[in-house]
């Protein structure tokens, strides 16, 4: 079934067009493939296509639009417990995508296993929202092998009324992207494996790396290596060996090869070569890139374009300056994802310490340590509620203060990419929040709304 869920990113695509209906609704143009069944009735249109011999089935059925609310969740929700859970018992909540914008209007698509007279298969909902109204396709199968006929039904639905703005007064147009172009995230049992960020980038969950793409540009942030990562004196040494590891495997040949670190305070580690993909059979030109930040936290990324020409047009040419890599740079800031509420179930902690040694100006003796350690762990348990508490010892050394506070309370999620407490610190707080990925894991990013930066949080 890995097609059917490949095929789950083209129909958030799809629904853009799908969305851009009225009151009513005609795919009298389309011409099904040979062999399937077309129903139609005043409130759904259905495809349907089976193979008794096979045992193989599949069902699309498209309903007419009606009245929503401006939350593509909530009706998703409804929509899953009042229309699908009355064709098919549900044998699981289920599996949710992260929601796609197509000129005011969002698709939230989720599937599940269900059970059906005895078949069982996939069930797929799709619901787009927007402008107060609600559109719900629903694909019922229990094979990939109608993956084709499917995309194709979606591309030639052609409907009365298009969308209108309701300021502007003219029609909206959606250019539906290439399904081809769509990578599968990996699911590691968070609600968000994909974000959609608003300059055109998409970014998707892998097993090493999270990737992110827009056209025919990739990149790979990849995840923290120990054996790549590893600390080298020579940092011409450094880069071949991060090269080797995280580039070299996924490519049958290279050509064009070149090294080219530069050395500084915060030096930077730059390789390029034109490569083979093993994947695609396509040659690229692919360039190795980390900024080795003074505290530690610099990121090796794969950057991946069809030619040298096209990475240069986007991110700028190599310059043997350490200053001056903001386009490269800010694409680590891409492994961000949002928070469902489910997602923070268990024990989130964060830990950390910090030593100042202070000096005498005019002697260079010591003046004395001031130290500084803290806890802070936040118990997400069932009924949105949770348990909040921090520890904090400072002070000079041989005079440390010890401090604590405690709270408790319910949680909400206003939406995915911000976390509310009814009490912390006596008060009610609301963070921003997201989630970054590393390899098998993901930490929760936290902050205060009112001051002060982000914090990560790993779960115990």
């Amino acid at each position: 079934m890995k097609k059917i869920f490949t095929f789950l990113c083209a129909l958030c695509v799809f629904m853009g067009n799908i969305a851009a209906q009225s009151e009513t609704f005609d795919i009298s143009t389309y011409i099904p493939p040979k062999g399937w069944k077309k129903d139609k009735s005043e409130s759904a249109v259905q495809f349907s296509k089976e193979d008794a011999a096979k045992g193989t089935y599949c069902m699309i059925t498209l309903l007419k639009a009606v009245p929503g609310t401006a939350n593509s969740k909530e009706n998703f929700d409804a929509a899953w417990d009042n229309v699908v859970k009355e064709m098919v018992k549900v044998t699981a909540a289920p599996e949710m995508q992260a929601p796609v914008k197509e000129d005011g209007w969002e698709a939230q698509s989720g599937y599940a296993s269900y059970e059906m007279e005895g078949n069982k298969g996939i069930v797929v909902l799709v619901t787009s929202s927007g402008f107060e109204k609600m559109v719900n396709i629903i694909i019922l199968t229990n094979t990939d092998v109608y993956e084709n006929d499917m995309t194709g039904f979606l591309g030639s639905v052609n409907f009365k009324k298009p969308l209108v703005d309701p300021v502007a007064k003219k029609p909206l147009t959606v250019q539906p992207k290439n399904p081809a172009s769509i990578t599968t995230a990996k699911k590691d049992g968070f609600a968000f494996s994909t974000t959609n960020f608003d300059d055109g980038w998409t970014g998707t969950v892998q097993e090493d790396w999270v990737q992110v793409t827009k056209g025919n540009t990739k990149v790979l942030i990849h995840y923290p290596n120990k054996n790549a990562d590893a600390y080298n004196s020579v940092l011409m040494d450094g880069l071949k060996n991060a090269w080797n590891i995280l580039v070299a495997p996924k490519y049958s040949s290279a050509s064009n090869f070149e090294f080219k670190p530069i050395s500084g305070w915060q030096s930077i580690e730059f390789a390029e070569a034109d490569a083979v993909e093993k994947t695609s059979g396509k040659t690229v030109h692919v360039v190795l890139f980390k900024y080795n930040y003074s505290g530690g936290n610099g990121k090796f990324m794969e950057f991946i374009t069809p030619d040298k020409n096209s990475f240069e047009q986007e991110f700028g040419a190599y310059h043997p300056d350490t200053y001056g890599w903001e386009k490269m740079e800010k694409m680590a800031n891409y492994n961000r994802f949002a928070v469902a509420a489910t997602d923070l179930k268990g024990t989130w902690t964060n830990n950390f310490t910090g030593l100042t040694q202070y000096v005498n100006a005019y002697t260079g003796a010591s003046a004395g340590a001031n130290t500084h350690a803290s806890n802070e762990i936040f118990e997400f348990a069932p009924g949105n509620t949770y348990k909040w508490s921090i520890g904090v010892a400072s002070g000079f050394v041989g005079n440390i203060k010890f401090q604590s506070a405690k709270a408790n309370g319910k949680f909400t999620v206003p939406n995915n990419w911000q976390v509310s407490f009814s009490d912390i610190e006596g008060k009610p707080k609301k963070y921003n929040a997201y989630f970054s990925c590393i390899k098998g894991a993901r930490i929760l990013w936290l902050q205060d709304t009112g001051y002060g930066d982000y914090t990560g949080y790993g779960k115990k």
